[in-house]
């Protein structure tokens, strides 16, 4: 029986990690990536991978959170991809665009910062996890513009919560998709709806946790276990059984995060 991925979670964020990954073992989940938001502590994120077992495998990724970017100081490409040389770096991030808070200063250092972490998953290969919030046109524009000037590199819109524009403009460029616990709220029709449509091969499951716990979870502190009940969700929209989704999501997962091995 193959095992789910968490693509996306804060380990560093849990009162309990060990019972965290205790629950994560008794629903079926065999590995978990744990997600950086400020350079400057991507140390904790690296340090975190000591619960790695052959049985529940913990990864990381390291990067400035793009609410963070104006409080960090910037880092160039070549610096990012310094800090991701421990082979337990799998992925740079996370980074993107969030104009939920601040004004144009900060959004100034979000983009400088979004750049310099495309710049580095380009350096290293490692993909990029994309964060992006109320800015779908920049995250879109900058996307764009880095494939035109310098070329390919993989990436994933982590906790993806936006519309068709967003997700078409990923896929075209080679991104993958990843589903939260958001796909299971009532309100959240439009993200249904991508996910029904978006290419089996591009799609992943993940928990945000602590936040975001699914439904029949909501209002309660989320925790990489509760994937299970995100995964079951798109089962069900896809029209498919929920090994075929662990199956998929988990194949999708190893080719997209090469260095999971």
């Amino acid at each position: 029986m193959t095992h789910l991925i968490d693509t996306h979670c804060h380990l560093d964020r849990l009162e309990d990690v060990p019972a965290a990954l205790d629950l994560a073992r008794q629903s079926g989940v065999g590995g978990m990536t744990t997600i950086g938001t400020r350079l400057s502590h991507a140390a904790k994120q690296i340090d975190l991978t000591r619960y790695d077992t052959p049985e529940l495998r913990v990864w990381c990724a390291i990067g400035t959170h793009p609410d963070h970017a104006h409080q960090e100081a910037q880092k160039s490409a070549e610096e990012i991809a310094a800090l991701a040389e421990p082979e337990c770096v799998i992925g740079i991030g996370e980074s993107g665009l969030d104009y939920f808070h601040g004004g144009p200063d900060v959004k100034a250092a979000q983009q400088q910062s979004f750049r310099a972490h495309i710049g580095a998953a380009r350096l290293t290969g490692l993909p990029l996890v994309i964060h992006a919030r109320e800015a779908d046109r920049d995250v879109v524009a900058i996307l764009q513009d880095e494939h035109e000037a310098h070329g390919a590199f993989p990436f994933l819109l982590h906790c993806f919560a936006s519309g068709r524009e967003l997700a078409k403009a990923a896929l075209d460029l080679g991104g993958y998709l990843s589903f939260s616990g958001l796909l299971t709220f009532p309100k959240c029709e439009n993200i249904r709806e991508v996910a029904r449509e978006a290419p089996m091969e591009r799609i992943l499951v993940e928990t945000d946790s602590p936040f975001l716990a699914p439904v029949p979870k909501r209002g309660k502190p989320n925790t990489p276990g509760f994937v299970a009940y995100t995964a079951a969700r798109l089962a069900q929209e896809r029209g498919v059984s929920e090994q075929e989704i662990a199956e998929r999501t988990t194949a999708n997962f190893h080719r997209l995060f090469q260095r999971a091995a």
